[in-house]
């Protein structure tokens, strides 16, 4: 039997972030990879025959990648910075539309007047996001560093009166009733909203307040919110972890799939062999690091993914009905489709009673306009679209045709906000077929094991101590001394961060 100081279960980014600081610190270290390369989620692909385009294909953009990560690593990536935050047509009459562009405060304001009637919901918007991007300011560095206590966390978020106001909100008060007191229009309150329910099924009004966590996710990246685009793809990410976790000494496996953990021995069985080491390091979701000790889900429930994700690759971008806005503005930020507040709310209930939502709310952005690197020399001119669509939950995809119906009722909800049907504008590949590739929960569970599809592994959990005993430690411990959870499913962890893995190095480095 081989022994190591760290054994890492899955090559995912958090787990090479985790291996990558490990080995660094002169420790041997095993990585173990089911998948035949590395990256899970966050990896390029080229998926239609023929056609040089290295899509991203599950995780599309970076926010909650501390700089500091970077850095350490010495990664080289290029994240670039989206002038155009949103576009949001109005539904009912796409000819006009929302359009934030964080370069022109009065072009924005002038947008948001052309929609809502008034200045009031742009002031109010003003207002929020700046009590946003002080708590962002405060919360995000605590995400390297020991978990600190609810009372500590507010101290450190409120950084001044309006911040502390919100926090308090946002910690106590569902997102629906915040949004509705803070905003008027009901297009302006579906994207604030629609930051609550990325890869969430949640009522916005839920008392459990899983859309106030999501949320407060999707806003502090960075600390200060931004989403950015990685130069390359994902697989530029993924690949500059794999190269700093190989250069510093890891032992980096593919197509090694762990069958069996002994926590307390600290040894792992894959189908090519047996390892132990001092700390195992679960780049995996807590469900399935669950069954490899032997509990086969008695700790805790399958998560519940809910999104469709849908990539395609067109001959050039679609026309818009509203000709005041230029169409790379509106396709290189995030473009809202049917995402009003009362949209959202009528799809979440379609979705809990079991149905396909009749007009299924999603959001798009094109990569090639921040990065075109990512299409061969073949196919200049050509751009990516990559679409998220909300509250598809797995069970929505049991029965035969369900994804033929989804991603046409989602292609046909797009279609009603553009000038022309989107399907005349996607190029076809070496085959002849259209260039689109759509993946359900169940499928995303089956290509890269997230459990139900859940992007996140399991529900968010709050960014700090929920109980006295948590308070100084890295939110990666487990029940099993010698087990650490070093993926999405920790505590601070989702999104595309290296966060867990850092957490679960720095346990282990600091101890």
């Amino acid at each position: 039997m081989q022994i190591y100081d760290d054994i890492v279960i899955g090559a995912g980014h958090n787990g090479l972030t985790a291996a990558a600081y490990l080995a660094r610190a002169g420790r041997k270290v095993l990585v173990l990879e089911r998948a035949p390369h590395v990256g899970g989620a966050t990896v390029s692909a080229r998926p239609f025959p023929g056609m040089d385009a290295r899509l991203s294909r599950y995780s599309y953009l970076v926010s909650l990648l501390p700089r500091q990560i970077i850095a350490d690593l010495g990664l080289d990536i290029t994240l670039v910075r989206r002038r155009y935050s949103s576009y949001t047509p109005l539904p009912a009459d796409p000819s006009r539309g929302i359009l934030v562009d964080t370069a022109d405060e009065a072009a924005t304001a002038a947008s948001f007047r052309a929609v809502t009637g008034s200045d009031a919901d742009f002031h109010a918007w003003k207002r929020f996001y700046a009590a946003m991007s002080t708590i962002a300011e405060g919360v995000f560095p605590t995400m390297l560093q020991p978990l600190v206590s609810a009372d500590e966390m507010a101290m450190i978020a409120g950084g001044d009166l309006a911040a502390m106001d919100m926090w308090e909100l946002l910690t106590t008060e569902p997102a629906g009733a915040i949004i509705t007191d803070t905003f008027g229009d009901d297009l302006v309150r579906g994207i604030v909203a629609t930051d609550g329910l990325i890869g969430t099924f949640a009522d916005l009004d839920d008392p459990s307040l899983a859309q106030n966590i999501c949320l407060l996710y999707h806003l502090i990246g960075g600390g200060t919110g931004d989403w950015d685009v990685p130069v390359g793809g994902m697989g530029a990410v993924s690949g500059a972890l794999a190269t700093a976790a190989v250069d510093a000494g890891a032992d980096i496996r593919t197509g090694a799939e762990v069958t069996a953990v002994d926590p307390g021995y600290g040894t792992v069985e894959w189908d090519q062999g047996t390892a132990r080491a001092e700390f195992i390091h679960a780049a995996c979701a807590p469900f399935v690091l669950d069954r490899l000790v032997g509990n086969d889900g008695a700790l805790q429930p399958k998560p519940r993914g809910a999104q469709l994700k849908i990539n395609v690759l067109l001959r050039r971008l679609p026309k818009l009905r509203d000709t005041d806005v230029p169409v790379g503005a509106a396709f290189s930020g995030t473009f809202h489709i049917h995402e009003g507040f009362d949209a959202l709310a009528r799809s979440h209930r379609e979705v809990a009673a079991g149905r396909i939502p009749t007009t299924p709310p999603s959001e798009i952005y094109c990569h090639t306009l921040s990065d075109p690197s990512i299409l061969g020399p073949d196919l200049t001119g050509m751009h990516t679209l990559t679409l998220f669509g909300l509250h598809m939950t797995p069970e929505l995809f049991t029965r035969p045709g369900a994804k033929d119906e989804a991603v046409a009722a989602t292609l046909a909800a797009l279609d009603s906000v553009l000038d022309e049907p989107i399907a005349d504008v996607i190029a076809t590949d070496s085959t002849g077929a259209p260039c689109i590739e759509a993946k359900t929960p169940p499928e995303l569970e089956a290509a890269v094991g997230l459990p139900g599809g859940h992007i996140f592994h399991r529900p968010l959990q709050w960014p700090w101590a929920e109980s006295p005993t948590e308070v100084g430690t890295w939110g990666v411990e487990t029940g099993h001394r010698r087990v650490l959870l070093a993926g999405a499913g920790a505590r601070r962890g989702g999104g595309v961060s290296g966060i867990p893995g850092h957490n679960a190095a720095a346990l282990v480095l600091r101890s």
